[in-house]
């Protein structure tokens, strides 16, 4: 688990920046020293609930269920860069109590009014690509983690990209000195795991693979930890495999079908397109309301280059275009580094983007979207709000027994709200 000194780190914010960088990590260094990881959480997987827990000691932590004592599985064992071990253990849906190391973990509503969005959180060392992971103003992940915790989330869906430490830091820059990079332990928890604990505690979680947890990239952390289909590290590039099926959760009258869009191509790629066709077409035969939650949005723009909108996923969009049926109301994503919800002037689902997360934020993202055309699809009603890290919130209007009525809230970091929409179907009333 993080220290308490990290916390106080989190608490502070920019104080961070005033401080000495080597008496800071001879800080953290004593503080942490003898201590060990131990990270937990509940997770939708196809067909159910599992606990899950990543720990370095030599067995998994002891669970009960209902006051009974209950065995966590090993999932994965240590190994390449991977000095710790992953733990499962199938929740039934009887379930009324869980706890793991003695600690009560959270247990799903039938009916969950409360859904967080948050995507893209990792801090990004990719070449030039340099962010000051060090500094909480710059990266700002633990922040609105904490943050959102306040707001008593009964679901957290995190729409992808967890991981982004790719290259070392550039010698001298304090921003991000001492940062571990690559596909490792140490990045997933830098990255994910211990900014997030406080969130990991507060709801159960549903993960959506983005394109930085391919296997070439952060795909084998993501394979053992986070996937929610079983590991097998003979299979694939070290147990990492490419997209996997989508899966289904019933969140009470709202289905959310969850698509693995991780490697799907910007441009037309006629194979993708008949491996997720099939896919939409499945989507549309699910009695409604039906979310899709995938990484990389359909017609959202992050751009406007030479007088054109780009962001938009062709392949998926045709594999989407007249496969998405009526009972198809939202689709949530991220891939984008702002926060969007847009409605169209053609019958197809909301789209949210949630992925202000963390990581650098896209710099012309646009703030207007009405009238953005993409294709053959143009905007009728939204919001954007560029360049504002943070996180957002759907509410179930209770009133309304269809499950089509919701509120989406987008705030900062801070807690702040930056644009809030009333859902009514397909279509937005925004402030």
């Amino acid at each position: 688990m993080s220290s308490p000194v990290f916390r106080q780190i989190a608490r502070t914010g920019p104080i961070v920046r005033h401080l000495g960088l080597a008496a800071l990590m001879a800080c953290i260094a004593i503080q942490g020293a003898d201590a060990s990881d131990l990270f937990k959480w509940v997770q939708y997987v196809p067909g159910g609930l599992e606990a899950r827990a990543v720990t370095d000691a030599a067995s998994c932590p002891a669970a009960t269920i209902d006051g009974a004592a209950a065995s966590m599985n090993e999932r994965s064992t240590p190994g390449e860069n991977f000095p710790v071990r992953g733990c499962v253990l199938q929740i039934p849906s009887t379930a009324k109590l869980l706890t793991i190391a003695g600690v009560p973990m959270p247990l799903p509503k039938a009916k969950p009014n409360k859904i967080l969005l948050i995507g893209d959180t990792g801090c990004r060392l990719k070449g030039k690509q340099v962010q000051s992971c060090n500094d909480m103003s710059e990266w700002p992940f633990r922040l609105g983690a904490d943050m959102s915790t306040q707001f008593k989330p009964d679901l957290v869906l995190h729409v992808g990209d967890m991981h982004y430490r790719e290259s070392a830091c550039p010698i001298g820059n304090l921003g991000c000195a001492g940062t571990p990079f690559g596909d490792s332990w140490e990045v997933w928890k830098a990255d994910f795991f211990a900014p997030g604990d406080s969130l990991l505690a507060a709801a159960p979680w549903i993960m959506v693979r983005g394109n930085h947890e391919e296997c070439e990239r952060g795909g084998k952390g993501w394979a053992r930890l986070l996937d929610s289909y079983a590991f097998d590290s003979t299979s694939g590039a070290a147990g990492c495999l490419g997209p996997q099926k989508p899966y289904t959760v019933d969140i009470g009258g709202v289905t959310v079908f969850v698509m693995d869009v991780s490697t799907a191509s910007e441009k037309v790629n006629a194979t993708q397109v008949e491996w997720y066709r099939p896919q939409f077409e499945a989507a549309s035969s699910i009695p409604g309301p039906v979310w899709l939650t995938f990484h990389r949005p359909i017609w959202a723009a992050d751009s406007l280059k030479k007088g054109v909108f780009t962001g938009d996923n062709k392949t998926l969009a045709v594999a989407a275009r007249h496969s998405i049926g009526p009972n198809v109301q939202m689709m949530l994503s991220g891939h984008h580094h702002t926060f969007e919800i847009m409605s169209y002037v053609q019958d197809l689902p909301v789209q949210v983007v949630s992925g202000h997360g963390g990581d650098d934020l896209s710099p012309i993202a646009p703030t207007t979207v009405k009238g953005i055309k993409m294709e053959d699809v143009e905007v009728k009603d939204g919001i954007g709000r560029p360049k504002v890290f943070g996180f957002s919130m759907m509410e179930r209007n209770e009133a309304d027994p269809s499950g089509k009525s919701w509120k989406l809230t987008g705030y900062d970091t801070h807690g702040q709200v930056i644009g809030a929409c009333a859902i009514e179907g397909r279509n937005l009333r925004c402030d």
